[in-house]
């Protein structure tokens, strides 16, 4: 058997004024099926950072194009950024209807 190669990503986000305790207890109640559809499109080491209201997000997939289609293309996805909408500010690229990855500038294995 083939060993993966996972490939990695990150992006940024940025929370509106007074909105981190909604934020961090709607992840800490994040839906059964959101979860789900995270991990069935191959997603593993899904972390999320901040610093002030700025986040940084990291994961893991063996394909991030097919994660970022499965991603797009799910209605519990879109209900969630709808969900989030209210205390969130993100940038969707309008072809692949993600939020653009941030540049990788160093990386030690």
């Amino acid at each position: 058997m083939a060993e993966v190669k996972w490939q990695r990503t990150a992006w940024h986000a940025r929370l509106k004024p007074g909105a981190i305790d909604d934020y961090r207890q709607r992840h800490d109640q994040i839906w059964p099926e959101m979860a789900e559809l995270l991990k069935a499109a191959g997603i593993r080491n899904y972390s999320i950072w901040r610093s002030g209201l700025d986040l940084f997000v990291y994961y893991e997939s063996a394909d991030l194009a097919q994660t970022a289609a499965i991603q797009a293309a799910s209605p519990v996805v879109q209900r969630w950024n709808a969900y989030m909408a209210d205390i969130l500010i993100m940038d969707f690229d309008p072809e692949s209807g993600v939020t653009p990855p941030l540049q990788e500038m160093f990386y030690l294995p």
